[in-house]
């Protein structure tokens, strides 16, 4: 996941003028923004998000070794914390966060993101799915 977000980040960045926007498909631009916040730029400018991120990360780290007996647990971790890493890398390099899939109605994200909010999903319907709560 890593490998594939930052190669992204790296073809938006070689091709793309920062702020642009480039229609890219029905209701979804190509752009290259800069984040320095979280989710919709919350919190932005602060080192308490690399903080946050490393403390979540570390967090599920702990949660999946001591449950790594749970059946497909390890994807949606995989998932988040390859997304989180990804950002992460931007954050050290640059002190900002590279997006650039922007649909209408939404602001701008990028691959790590998608594979944070996907293993987040993930996550919880490994916990909590249906064959969490059947007996035996």
């Amino acid at each position: 996941m890593v490998v594939c977000d930052q190669a992204s980040k790296q073809i938006v960045i070689a091709s793309v003028e920062l702020d642009s926007h480039t229609r890219f498909f029905l209701g979804v631009d190509l752009t290259y923004t800069r984040n320095r916040g979280v989710a919709f730029g919350a919190l932005g400018g602060s080192s308490l998000v690399t903080a946050l991120t490393i403390t979540a990360v570390v967090a599920l780290a702990a949660y999946f070794t001591l449950r790594a007996n749970v059946p497909m647990l390890w994807l949606p971790f995989g998932a988040v914390a390859g997304g989180a890493l990804g950002n992460l890398a931007d954050r050290a390099r640059d002190g900002s966060v590279i997006d650039f899939v922007k649909p209408v109605f939404w602001p701008a994200f990028n691959l790590a993101d998608t594979a944070i909010v996907v293993g987040i999903l993930g996550l919880l319907y490994v916990v909590e799915g249906p064959r969490a709560r059947r007996p035996g």
